[in-house]
């Protein structure tokens, strides 16, 4: 199993922008998938998931400005992040279990500062 993260990059308070997961090796159409995030010093949170079947849910300190989707045909669940705050830098990074194992990408950097 395998995990891409991509789309990190630098971006200013209020800015946007799209992360990406493209996920190989396991029947992706019936996995649920979550994004979580890491800043320096703090410990690893859980900022959004999604079900099989599309279902989503949120952290509080994201809600209403990040959206997760899935893209069923491109293998890929996406995190759409909007009114980016210098709080939300982190390295961020997707994961899912599968066989009773944790499988996650590798991180992907987000920096929010003017």
């Amino acid at each position: 199993v395998q995990l891409q993260a991509s789309g990190g990059g630098l971006v200013q308070p209020g800015g946007s922008l799209k992360l990406s997961c493209k996920i190989s090796g396991i029947n992706f159409r019936i996995v649920p998938v979550a994004w979580y995030r890491q800043a320096p010093g703090n410990e690893r949170e859980l900022i959004a998931r999604i079900s099989d079947d599309g279902n989503a849910d949120y952290a509080d300190s994201v809600k209403g400005r990040f959206t997760i989707s899935r893209d069923n045909i491109r293998r890929t669940v996406y995190l759409q992040m909007s009114g980016l705050k210098p709080e939300d830098t982190a390295i961020y990074f997707c994961h899912l279990t599968g066989w009773g194992r944790d499988f996650r990408s590798r991180g992907t950097q987000v920096t929010v500062s003017s």
